[in-house]
């Protein structure tokens, strides 16, 4: 007697049944995980909805109200600074909130949220352009030595006009930091300080070092440079860099105008790059003495993966981005140690 080699439909449905409790096991599971992590990690002076529908209607509530306001520039006649600097604040208010919800949101809602934002920053700007007249300004004093080596922090630089820096969403700060230098190592020692916005600045073949935590970092016009950051409690925003390397840990990381740049990160939320290309994305990397205590009590001490999850703002399509690339593993840096203090020639 011939043996029967039909299928016994029972037992497949058995087998397929099993499987797709095994997959909804996992997915409950890893769920699950998910949602105690960000409890654990949760900031409760950071607005997170973990909400589509929640988010979406405090966002467009900020942006009807950023609406307004900008409407009302036309009828004034006087205070048009102060009130142009309050859009400003907030437009970067609203630009925040995207970032800090950006980890459950669909990439569609995230993108179509920062291009309101972007909209709102061109609107100010165009506005800015046409309401006050143009003023000559330079991010340093004409009289400033083309050779001085070193700004310390009481001399911040100082800019008049922050508004009317074209689309950017990072201003200039009179906040400490590195400002104007070239060819030289850059160290902040921050352990046991209590810092908040920090500030890099126009360097070109410099090496900076920030070692301990601070609340915010702030990169404008990098060139050449290699930057190696402790944890940043709350926000990093970076623009205009070229062939730079940056290794740091932050619970949001926004890049602007970004090229051929590497980044090792370790981020909370997913990293936003915009008007950006060849720039690459490996894990963080850094290593001095007591940064495992430093990461633990900026709820940076698990990696999330999320440096592997870039968003591109500009990259509307649903294949991946041109523009960005994990970093082969043979090119990276490795562990990149920078617990030896004394081999800097500036410190602050």
């Amino acid at each position: 007697m011939e043996e029967d080699d039909t299928i016994n439909p029972n037992l497949t449905e058995s087998t397929e049944h099993a499987s797709l409790q095994k997959k909804h096991s996992s997915m409950v599971e890893r769920l699950s995980k998910r949602h105690q992590t960000r409890s654990d990690n949760s900031d409760s002076s950071s607005p997170s909805f973990e909400s589509v529908s929640s988010f979406l209607s405090r966002f467009n509530l900020l942006k009807t109200s950023i609406e307004s306001n900008l409407a009302e520039s036309q009828s004034l006649s006087s205070q048009l600074k102060p009130h142009f600097d309050n859009i400003a604040v907030s437009i970067s208010d609203l630009e925040k909130l995207v970032a800090q919800n950006s980890y459950f949101l669909p990439s569609y809602d995230v993108r179509s949220s920062l291009k309101t934002v972007s909209d709102l920053k061109q609107k100010l700007d165009n506005l800015n352009s046409q309401l006050i007249p143009k003023k000559k300004f330079a991010f340093k004093n004409k009289g400033a030595k083309k050779d001085s080596v070193f700004i310390p922090q009481s001399k911040p630089s100082t800019v008049e006009n922050v508004v009317s820096e074209k689309a950017s969403s990072i201003a200039v700060r009179d906040s400490p930091g590195f400002r104007n230098e070239t060819g030289h190592v850059l160290i902040k020692d921050c352990k046991g300080l209590e810092v908040g916005e920090f500030t890099v600045s126009d360097l070109d073949s410099c090496e900076v070092r920030i070692i301990g935590t601070v609340r915010a970092l702030f990169v404008h016009r990098l060139k050449n440079c290699k930057v190696y950051v402790g944890p940043v409690m709350g926000s990093i925003l970076i623009e205009e860099v070229e062939g730079c390397v940056f290794v740091m840990a932050s619970h949001q990381i926004r890049i602007h105008n970004a090229k051929m740049t590497d980044f090792y990160l370790r981020v909370r939320s997913r990293p936003i790059i915009e008007d950006s290309n060849g720039v690459r994305f490996a894990p963080y990397c850094l290593c001095y003495q007591g940064i495992e205590d430093d990461l633990h009590g900026a709820a940076l001490d698990q990696e999330t993966g999320n440096w592997a999850n870039v968003d591109d703002f500009k990259w509307l399509r649903a294949v991946q981005s041109p523009n960005w690339s994990v970093l082969p593993e043979n090119e990276r840096v490795g562990i990149v140690d920078v617990s030896n203090m004394n081999n800097g020639n500036e410190e602050i």
